[in-house]
């Protein structure tokens, strides 16, 4: 008889579930300005110590620290907290918009709000995003109107998208925005590709991808890097990490065994991990990793260190998987109140105004949506002309596709 002891299998498992006190003890929270900030050439192997620690700005006294300090102007700042005040604010009422009936499904990004909207303020806004469901914030700082986009999830006759996506996945090529879709990993290799053709017609723009800490397990999160990586694509890759992706932890994806930054290590790819919650930190990885791609030094990946305080959506109840106070307990505070009280430490800002400045943004939103509303809801019977169907496949219409338009009489 063999000697040996039975195998066994490692289940990962979150540690602690609903009824558990929340405990955030494990996580090491750097100070502000202890990460250096190395030359945009550096070796992807030369930045195995970023990928493992994490950058921070934003100091416990609300004052910058460190080499990444981005020299950010303050208008600059001013505009970044009012659009994610904006993206809350839009966020909160078509939540509960869905809770009364008028809309199938919503998706928010409560708590993430500085990635898309710092990210949004230092790429050009000619750079191309191939964004998640929660990067609203890309599209309301680049000024998509919130009214179109509130007619899409509404479904309704105004819908940009003629009731063709789910009511959260929006799409405007003005904008930059490229179309979501559920299937999060496959913007990845998207992008790359995106970057790869833009760099072979010798053209100046770059490119950005948004990925979930979940979606790092896919095969195409992994072609994407080996493509980026071997074709130097002038590309941004950030992964998400907001600790769940539905209600399967980050441990699932191989978030306990290393970050999820080191993973662009093994590639050659340089790679950052950068506070996901510090508006400022993320405005100059974001910088950092742009100026790479314009060199022609190729891609950068970067992890967002967050927490996804809401549930996955509003098909998913949270509390049926973690301690109902742990978003409460998360150690990097609030985007939006860590960036209002930076303003107020640089003495640009008071919290008079940061109450008139979400009193005007609730006015303005609540507006917005009371104009989407008159042009109907979920079950309301106005939705796009059935004419729209025979719409946007071909660019010149087929005499049979035409023949039965006519016939529907549209």
């Amino acid at each position: 008889m063999k000697n040996r002891a039975p195998l066994s299998l490692h289940i990962p498992e979150p540690r602690l579930r609903p009824g558990d006190q929340p405990d955030f003890s494990h996580i090491k929270v750097l100070k502000a300005g202890e990460v250096r900030r190395p030359d945009i050439n550096v070796t992807a192997k030369n930045t195995t110590d970023i990928a493992y620690s994490l950058v921070r700005v934003l100091g416990e006294d609300d004052k910058v620290h460190g080499p990444w300090d981005p020299h950010v102007d303050v208008e600059t700042l001013k505009r970044g907290l009012r659009n994610m005040v904006v993206t809350r604010t839009f966020d909160d009422r078509m939540y509960r918009a869905q809770r009364q009936g008028k809309t199938s499904f919503y998706m928010k990004c409560t708590g993430e709000e500085a990635i898309a909207v710092s990210q949004a303020a230092a790429l050009d806004p000619e750079d191309m995003c191939f964004p998640t469901y929660r990067q609203q914030g890309l599209l309301i700082s680049r000024g998509y109107p919130i009214v179109d986009m509130m007619n899409q999830i509404y479904s309704n006759e105004r819908d940009p998208l003629k009731g063709r996506q789910l009511p959260i996945m929006y799409s405007s090529k003005k904008h930059g925005f490229f179309s979501i879709a559920g299937n999060l990993a496959m913007h990845y290799s998207q992008a790359v590709g995106w970057a790869m053709a833009s760099a072979y017609k010798g053209d100046d723009r770059i490119c950005a991808a948004w990925i979930g800490d979940g979606s790092t397990a896919e095969g195409d999160f992994h072609t994407a890097l080996t493509f980026a990586a071997v074709y130097r694509a002038p590309v941004i890759l950030n992964v998400v990490n907001n600790q769940w992706a539905i209600s399967s932890y980050q441990g699932i994806a191989g978030g306990d065994e290393s970050t999820f930054a080191a993973r662009g290590i093994g590639y050659g790819i340089p790679a950052l991990r950068v506070d996901g919650n510090d508006f400022l930190a993320i405005y100059a990885v974001t910088k950092w990793a742009a100026d790479r791609a314009h060199a022609n030094l190729g891609p950068t990946l970067i992890e967002h260190f967050t927490y996804r305080v809401e549930g996955h959506s509003t098909s998913d109840d949270p509390n049926r998987y973690r301690p109902a106070e742990e978003a409460k307990a998360w150690p990097f505070g609030d985007p939006i109140n860590r960036l209002k009280k930076h303003l107020i430490a640089l003495g640009k800002w008071s919290e008079a105004e940061q109450a008139a400045l979400e009193k005007a943004v609730d006015e303005e939103v609540r507006a917005a949506q009371k104009e989407a509303e008159s042009h109907g809801t979920l079950g309301s019977g106005k939705l796009p002309s059935v004419r729209t169907m025979f719409e946007d496949v071909y660019k010149e219409m087929p005499w049979h596709i035409r023949r039965q338009r006519q016939e529907m009489g549209v």
